[in-house]
Order: C-alpha cells, then structure tokens, then sequence
C-alpha cells in the first residue's frame, strides 16, 4: 500500500513545481514546452538533486528525504513560511511507519469555551479541524443565519461556501480569497491525516460537484490559521465590514474560534450591534 502521506507530498510538490515560470528563477524557457511550469530536470538542478530522485518523490513512492533535501526543495520552488512548514509535516510524517490505530474520536468543546462563546458581545464560532461548525454564539446566528436550516453534518464552513443555493455570494469580491482561507486550513488538516473519512467525504463530495473548488483545491495552497475582512449584506441593517481572526484551541490538531470584529465608533460597529438588538428582539418573541 503506497504511504498517503508521501502522495499527498508528491502532488504539493508537482502543484508548487507548476506554479514557477522558467523566468521567476532565472532560466531561459528555450523552444517549445509541453509543460507551463518548471520541468522536472529544471527544479532537481536547482535544488542540487538527481531528477530521478525528485521524480520518485512526486510520484509518492517510497522516498524519505532528509532535512538538508527538503530546505534545498523549498529555497528552490520559493516556498513561504506556511508551505515550509506544510512541506517538512508531510515529509517527516511520509518517513514513519503507518499508525495501525489513529484516534478520530468525535471532536468537542470544552465547557469554558462553551460559556465564553455566550458572553462575547460578537459573532464567534468553534470550527473542528475539518471546519465542521461545532458551536456559535446568538451573534453569529444573528450574522450568519440560523443553523438550524441544515442537517447535522451540512453544518460545514466548506459545504456552505460551495452551496449551490448559495452562489449569490460568489459575487463578492472578497468570496474566492475566504474560499483559499478555508481550504488552504482544510489542507493543513488533510496533511496531518490523509486518509481521515470525514475529510475524503468533503472533499469527494465538493471535488464532484463544483469545478470552482476543483480548481482552488488544485492549487496546493495551505493555511496554518487565517485572518481577513469580510463585506456581509445583511437586508435588515446594511452592509456590514468585519474583521476576521482564527485562533487554536487545546488539542493537535483541535478546533479553532472564529471571531468576527468590528472597529469600536464606526458605522460597522454601530450596525453590528443595531444587528445583535433586532436578532435578541425576534428571539424573545413567542413562535
């Protein structure tokens, strides 16, 4: 059986290979190519590596590169912190021997964080590693609609995105950047356990569904933890501007908070709270 990790290192590999153009580290693209990126032979030279060596490592097969190999791979492909990181996770993982067991019990959330949710005077959510919603707060319902329209196992920041009866959305400006946020997290995950059935059934199932996800998850890219403004519409306040923080919770790898922000005395702030109010209002109302 081939070593999921060492595929998932090939394919981060050959999609950062693809990324770089002869010209961006110096070599001139000479005739016709068959292949937009770099070839094989080009990064193995500037790596200082036998192309038959990196081409085993972007096949997945049984190839255990040391640290020196890898930090010459990532100066060669111009990786940034995160995909360094990325790149060294999966190979060390590719060099150890397969777990027979791996704990995927169900994911939780403390009690303390349960009950700091509910006192934030903003938005906020627990993600599991999978970005499976886990726990809000009446803020981000207020936000972000009512969970309770969708089924236990649809509550998925990933699934939401690529809703089709979501597509409106997509017109934002900020959509496709917030898209690369959550998969670029969905791939950290992916990297500390491949082969995970809950990550392979969204991806599976987004992977069939939408070319829009096949293409951005096509790119490779991964995101340790993410920040970022959101434009929200919300019909009964206005547009509302928020900031955006993820932050790690216990656990390796464990849920994170996601906290919508406004700065104090703006508009935004003004609307995010003029929002809060109508929401407890509708909420303390007899059904």
């Amino acid at each position: 059986m081939s070593n999921p990790y060492a595929r998932e290192l090939g394919d981060f590999l050959r999609a950062r290979r693809g990324r770089l153009r002869p010209h961006d580290v110096g070599l001139e693209p000479g005739g016709r190519r068959k292949v937009t990126g770099l070839r094989r032979e080009e990064l193995a030279l500037l790596a200082g590596l036998s192309t038959d060596y990196y081409q085993r490592m972007e096949q997945g097969r049984e190839v255990r590169p040391s640290d020196d190999v890898l930090d010459a791979l990532a100066g060669a492909l111009g990786l940034d912190p995160d995909e360094r990181r990325h790149l060294f996770a999966l190979a060390r993982a590719a060099r150890r021997p397969l777990p027979t067991r791996v704990d995927r019990g169900p994911e939780s959330v403390p009690d303390s964080t349960r009950r700091l949710l509910r006192v934030m005077h903003t938005p906020a959510v627990v993600l599991g590693r999978h970005l499976d919603l886990l726990d809000w707060n009446p803020m981000a319902e207020a936000l972000l609609g009512s969970p309770d329209a969708y089924p236990r196992h649809r509550l998925n920041m990933l699934l939401l995105m690529f809703d089709d009866t979501m597509t409106g959305e997509r017109s934002c400006p900020d959509w496709e950047r917030q898209a690369l946020d959550y998969i670029g997290m969905m791939r950290a995950a992916v990297a500390a356990d491949p082969t995970h059935p809950r990550a392979t059934a969204i991806v599976g199932e987004l992977s069939i569904r939408s070319a829009e996800f096949r293409r951005l998850w096509a790119r490779h890219d991964v995101r340790a933890s993410v920040s970022g403004t959101k434009t929200f519409r919300v019909p009964a306040v206005g547009d509302i501007v928020l900031d955006w923080d993820t932050y790690p919770l216990l656990g390796n790898p464990g849920p994170v908070m996601l906290v919508f922000t406004a700065e104090p005395g703006t508009a935004d702030a003004d609307r995010l709270q003029l929002l809060g109010s109508l929401h407890a209002t509708r909420s303390s109302l007899p059904n």
